[in-house]
């Protein structure tokens, strides 16, 4: 049975090593074994990820919701540059 990649440490941890891991089957150099267990990871951190955005999301719709009937406003960045 395939061992499940361990949890990284942040989101942001998540990604630098879901992007390596896209990198080195971009290559093309991989053996199919290894590139098999490279894409299991790989869908293991962006399913990670994931979950990490939608519950980092429903924390700001939370925080953002004064009333339980308020609607939420769409969000709007600042255009200003420091």
């Amino acid at each position: 049975m395939p061992k499940k990649a361990e949890k990284p440490a942040s989101f942001e941890t998540a990604l630098k090593e879901l992007e390596q891991i896209v990198t080195r089957l971009e290559s093309g150099e991989l053996p199919l074994e290894q590139a098999l267990n490279e894409f299991e990871q790989g869908v293991q951190l962006a399913r990670q990820g994931q979950k990490t955005l939608q519950q980092a999301e429903q924390r700001v719709q939370i925080l953002l919701n004064d009333t339980p009937d308020a609607p939420l406003a769409p969000f709007a960045p600042e255009n200003d540059a420091l």
